[in-house]
């Protein structure tokens, strides 16, 4: 059995296979393919793979469904591939848990330049440390199974927001700003909308429920976001 990561790649354009999988094999990465959303979650349930390449439109179930259904069960990074103007859908996208997303066209080499950083983060997320657990008085943030718990009860997080709660819950008190949350939750240095962890926030606050407790997640405006432990 090959010891290399296995990369799916889920999209119905068989170009996107043929140059993706070309520079993946370079750089000793397997990959197995699916040209529908139907066929992209079979082959993850029977693969496993070690991370999603995953195409918005598809037939059979959209890359959003695809997602929505993986994240259900699993916190395999998923890379989103959005067509330029998809605004919409790719904010969606990464509000359901994707890890990224790439416009079309795309660059081979720029594709496999996130993969490997993606991977080297979730591979280093998934080490045991010391401190991977944050406690307050009604919250538990643990970035080991990536769970987190209200007033003792398990409230359903997707992995980006597990992994903002965790900096801003581990760092108590200290302000980050946009850039910096996208930069060291992405992973590298990332080219996005700041929207997008605006949208993390408000979906954080809501799960956490900051008006009936002590703590809370703070906007420091023209800044950006800190958490506040209470007394």
């Amino acid at each position: 059995m090959s010891s290399n990561p296995l990369i799916l790649i889920a999209d119905d354009d068989p170009v996107v296979h043929e140059s993706l999988g070309l520079y993946l094999s370079e750089e000793h990465f397997d990959y197995i393919s699916a040209y529908d959303g139907k066929s992209a979650v079979e082959l993850f349930e029977q693969k496993k793979p070690n991370l999603i390449i995953l195409d918005i439109m598809m037939p059979e179930a959209s890359g959003i469904d695809v997602c929505k259904s993986i994240r259900r069960e699993s916190n395999v990074p998923i890379i989103m591939l959005t067509a330029k103007g998809e605004e919409i859908d790719r904010i969606l996208g990464l509000e359901l848990g994707a890890d990224d997303y790439i416009v079309k066209p795309f660059s081979p080499r720029e594709v496999i330049a996130r993969i490997k950083a993606i991977l080297r983060r979730f591979n280093e997320a998934a080490k045991p440390e010391q401190n991977s657990t944050v406690r307050y008085e009604g919250l538990e943030v643990n970035l080991d199974n990536y769970q987190v718990k209200v007033d003792g009860e398990v409230v359903p997080f997707t992995p980006k927001e597990v992994e903002i709660l965790y900096l801003l819950a581990s760092n108590p008190g200290q302000v980050f700003d946009r850039e910096t949350i996208l930069s060291r939750i992405w992973g590298y240095d990332y080219f996005g909308d700041t929207r997008t962890v605006d949208t993390h926030i408000k979906r954080i606050r809501q799960k956490i429920n900051c008006e009936d407790h002590a703590y809370a997640l703070l906007t420091v405006y023209g800044v950006g976001y800190k958490f506040e432990p209470g007394q």
